[in-house]
Formats: structure tokens, sequence, C-alpha cells
């Protein structure tokens, strides 16, 4: 089993690391690990052409504006696909982490 150090290479890039092609040798899938500080805002998340994301607050709650809006409570997730472009704002105290898993919707590369 190979494993993947992303939540330090996260914190090292800014708070954002994604593990796709150059970890993996594929582009069937890729993975975002990102962190925002407390009150942290602006964080864009836009899929791209040809791409699908699911999006998981895995701590803390956050603020989604955009193409979605609400609050994405820890442990809750939504899809966004293509160039729909969302913004993340940390609402807690503490660092907050998401996750989005991402997916290729064709052969478009």
């Amino acid at each position: 089993m190979r494993t993947f150090e992303v939540r330090d290479k996260a914190h090292k890039s800014g708070g954002e690391y994604v593990l796709g092609v150059e970890d993996t040798a594929t582009h069937a899938c890729y993975m975002i690990y990102g962190t925002l500080a407390p009150g942290e805002e602006g964080r864009l998340i836009k899929p791209g052409h040809g791409h699908e994301e699911i999006i998981i607050a895995v701590r803390g709650d956050i603020e989604v504006t955009g193409a979605h809006s609400g609050v994405l409570r820890e442990g809750t997730a939504f899809h966004i696909a293509g160039d729909a472009e969302c913004y993340l704002r940390n609402l807690t105290s503490a660092d907050a982490v998401y996750i989005a898993a991402g997916g290729h919707t064709g052969h478009d590369h």
C-alpha cells in the first residue's frame, strides 16, 4: 500500500493540496485536502470543464456561497460540476478541513 502525506503538503502549499496524477500516475480521479484558518474566506471551489467534485466538511462548519449556498456542517457534503464556482468561509474559531473528491466526466485533457 502506498500512502500520501497530504496534510503537511496542504499546509506548505497555503492550505490546499491536490493529490492527483503526479502522485498516482492516473487521470481517473483526484482528491483535494484543504484547510481554512479560523475566519478565513474566499477559497475558490471550481472543478472546471470536464470535472466534477464532491466536497465534504471533515472538521468545522463551512459557509458556501456562489453556485451553491448554505452552511456545510461537519460531516456533510455537496456536489459541484464543470465551471460552477463556489467560495468557502470557515465559520469556526479553529482550523476547518474539507476534502474534494474529484473525477473526470469525459476525455477532454
